[in-house]
């Protein structure tokens, strides 16, 4: 489920350019230069519909704010960016220069490929074609991700406008997207309810997109850059930033850190506390009170920083440290064994033989064992999510990369 919160102007300005202007031939990256760095052709995106594969990056790229090492580029002409890999990637968390039902599938000349050289990450889907309407002609456009946070669409060939490609089988998008997700507290996960909230979307306007043209986004300023109680503070006021003293994080609440930001109330955090407030809280303790009673007194401060116990739910959360475990060491021994060790002892060797023996059970009668299953996600250990009205989606693949050499 989605929840979609449109600003378009909040994280990033755009700017777009014609066949005339000179930054459009800027942009544009020739994969057949070897200059640029060495080009990676995707062997199996080359040959597939509707796939996806993770790449990682060589440096950290930051988008909406977040540092990103991972990400998922799909035959449909977009990256994916979430952390949460599930079939229905075209629906947020996406950089896509032109989502749609494309088919590398169908000729050998159609191409997905990439390049990393340390400052820029290309993507390029060359001459590819929408499933169905090969005839209409073929697409060659690219994305490219600078390490500085600026994003540009190039567009080489583009044989239909937007309007004119059907989004029946496929959406149809150009722009940027990211979201938060919130798990439901009336229920832990993965049990629990879980929903993709869309913070914040970019859209292009279609007309913008044709022959030799090229789209560039600027990141602007966010609050999560500012790594001190200060910086945040003496931001931009039209930001909204907020410090949480628990997190030692400046946000203004939406962003992907949305569900700790929530978990430790940090909305609550009164506006009257400053910075020094912070500093002499955590310093102010009686030189002559023993270890115990500094380690509470600062699980008291953490809690005051943020309001912990102010959950709008009436629910506490506590903090525990070692000095809050004690031990009357008057009513045992000091060489005395530890039974409840020696009790988590036994119980691990007897589940560990309880184990050998199923496994032995079903592979000498897999016929009564049917009813056992071993489901395995490859490359996932996140839940799937669920969307209403699933078609058909994404699935992802491992890994197949061939080397290009001169052209």
């Amino acid at each position: 489920m989605t929840r979609i919160v449109e600003d378009s102007r909040k994280y990033y300005t755009l700017k777009s350019f014609g066949p005339n202007d000179q930054r459009t031939r800027e942009l544009w990256v020739d994969m057949g230069d070897l200059r640029h760095g060495q080009v990676r052709v995707h062997g199996i995106l080359s040959n597939a519909h509707k796939q996806a594969a993770r790449v990682v990056l060589s440096f950290d790229f930051p988008f909406y704010g977040h540092f990103l090492r991972q990400i998922t580029i799909a035959t449909g002409g977009f990256i994916f960016l979430g952390d949460i890999t599930h079939r229905m990637l075209t629906t947020t968390q996406y950089i896509a220069p032109l989502m749609a039902n494309f088919d590398p599938s169908f000729s050998k000349d159609s191409t997905v490929q990439y390049l990393d050289n340390g400052e820029v990450f290309v993507v390029q889907w060359g001459k590819v074609r929408l499933q169905g309407r090969e005839k209409d002609g073929a697409f060659t456009f690219q994305a490219a991700l600078h390490k500085s946070g600026t994003i540009s669409f190039s567009y080489k060939e583009i044989p239909l406008s937007l309007d004119k490609i059907g989004s029946a089988d496929h959406p149809v998008k150009a722009g940027l997207s990211d979201a938060f997700m919130i798990t439901s507290s009336t229920a832990p996960a993965p049990d629990g309810k879980q929903t993709i909230y869309e913070y914040h979307r970019v859209t292009i306007d279609p007309s913008k997109i044709k022959n030799n043209s090229a789209i560039e986004f600027t990141e602007l300023p966010t609050c999560l850059q500012h790594n001190s109680c200060d910086l945040c503070h003496s931001a931009n006021e039209a930001l909204g930033c907020s410090w949480c003293h628990v997190l030692q994080r400046c946000s203004d609440g939406m962003d992907r850190h949305r569900q700790e930001w929530l978990d430790f109330a940090c909305f609550e955090e009164s506006d009257d506390v400053t910075c020094e407030d912070y500093f002499s809280n955590e310093t102010s303790i009686d030189p002559s009170v023993t270890a115990e009673s500094e380690g509470k007194n600062r699980v008291t401060t953490l809690q005051t920083g943020c309001k912990r116990n102010g959950f709008s739910d009436g629910t506490k959360k506590t903090m525990i440290t070692g000095n809050d475990i004690k031990t009357d060491s008057s009513s045992k021994k000091k060489n005395q064994p530890n039974l409840a060790m020696i009790a988590g002892i036994i119980v691990a060797l007897v589940l560990i033989l309880s184990l050998v023996v199923v496994a032995v059970f079903i592979n000498c009668y897999p016929a009564v064992a049917s009813p056992l299953h071993h489901i395995q996600r490859r490359g996932s250990y996140w839940p799937a999510l669920k969307f209403q009205n699933q078609k058909p989606g994404y699935s992802e693949m491992e890994d197949c990369i061939v080397e290009t050499g001169p052209r």
